[in-house]
């Protein structure tokens, strides 16, 4: 398929809350690619529907539709939008270097395969719907001080990023901060301003308007 970019749907969640259509919304925002973005209400079960599960395949969000091509799976829809619209005409998100990106795909799959009892007990309606959280568990504080321990070995500046520049896991990675910044847990300095860092960027700020996000 071209890489022609008018006919390029974001499906996403019409709460926005989802830190997967935030992480794809962000890689394309990035990429200033043309898209348009259509909103599915979860809570109406739209995505079970057929005209939606059928040409996602997994029926969740966020999928995209690019012509007759559809793709679900956040991460897999950032590697195809990268690859899709490649340099000099469209930024690179994941880096050259293959060291580089591998270790952006390995923050990207740690994010979103580990740290479950955090990612239940400071879901991210807490910080987009502002939906008050409960205490933190003895599971979801030993979670959270995972976080810290691991994301305090891959960001060793503020100001810097997973890799030598920005991509889809720093975008992550901020966001999974954020749930314990947001929410009043221990959450180290360096941490918080690497987080505020990504989420001061043009791109994410553009998702934040939809939500109702109150910087901290």
């Amino acid at each position: 398929m071209s890489a022609v970019a008018g006919d390029l749907v974001l499906f996403g969640d019409d709460r926005w809350t989802s830190p997967y259509v935030f992480s794809v919304f962000v890689t394309l925002e990035e990429k200033g690619i043309e898209y348009r973005i259509e909103l599915i209400s979860l809570q109406e079960k739209e995505h079970r529907r057929a005209e939606y599960c059928e040409p996602s395949v997994t029926g969740r969000v966020p999928a995209i539709r690019h012509g007759d091509f559809w793709l679900a799976e956040s991460s897999a829809i950032e590697e195809y939008l990268d690859e899709t619209f490649p340099p000099p005409k469209w930024p690179r998100m994941y880096p050259e270097d293959a060291r580089e990106r591998a270790r952006v795909r390995m923050v990207q799959a740690f994010v979103r395969s580990d740290l479950l009892p955090l990612r239940l007990e400071r879901p991210t309606s807490t910080l987009f719907a502002r939906e008050q959280p409960k205490p933190l568990t003895a599971e979801g504080k030993a979670s959270a001080e995972r976080l810290v321990r691991i994301a305090s070995r891959i960001i060793g500046d503020p100001a810097g990023f997973v890799a030598s520049r920005f991509s889809p896991a720093d975008a992550d990675l901020a966001l999974m901060i954020q749930r314990l910044a947001v929410n009043g847990d221990e959450c180290p300095e360096p941490l918080h301003a690497y987080a505020n860092a990504i989420f001061a960027r043009p791109s994410v700020r553009k998702w934040l308007a939809h939500t109702k996000w109150k910087d901290r």
